[in-house]
């Protein structure tokens, strides 16, 4: 595979993933609506405000992994919003057909976000993250490897 196909699946990639935080978002605040949120939060033992700094890190946070502005820094702060929703529903069981939702979803797209943080931004993207990606990790371990040998 080529760099620049590799480049077009991590833009597809965080493409998907902002949209799916984009649609959360809304989902909260027009079908639910915040309050609404805000009660199920404190339902689920967390505090219902929270129900309002987690609508803005879904909204903000997916349009900027959708439009690549530091999509990688926006990816690696919603882990922990991920994490948070699978605690929520780890007694459910596994599968999202469990009643109350199970905790394989909110877990895969933890660790799409984390995947998405460690290739970097892709194609397209309005402002590029670090320069840290797998290939550069690779390539500097490589010539520390080198640089050991002399």
């Amino acid at each position: 595979m080529d760099s620049s196909s590799q480049q077009w699946g991590v833009t597809l990639l965080r493409v998907a993933l902002g949209v799916m935080w984009i649609s959360h978002a809304l989902l909260k605040l027009l079908v639910f609506t915040l309050p609404g949120t805000a009660k199920y939060f404190e339902s689920v033992g967390f505090p219902g405000f929270l129900a309002y700094p987690v609508f803005i890190a879904e909204i903000t946070g997916g349009v900027a992994i959708v439009l690549g502005f530091y999509a990688r820094q926006a990816a690696l702060i919603m882990v922990p919003v991920m994490l948070s929703a699978a605690s929520v529903h780890i007694h459910n069981g596994w599968v999202f057909t469990s009643t109350g939702g199970g905790w394989e979803y909110p877990i895969f797209l933890a660790i799409a976000l984390a995947v998405l943080w460690l290739l970097g931004d892709g194609a397209c993207a309005l402002r590029t993250s670090s320069r840290f990606t797998l290939d550069a990790a690779r390539h500097a371990s490589r010539q520390q490897r080198i640089g050991e040998r002399i």
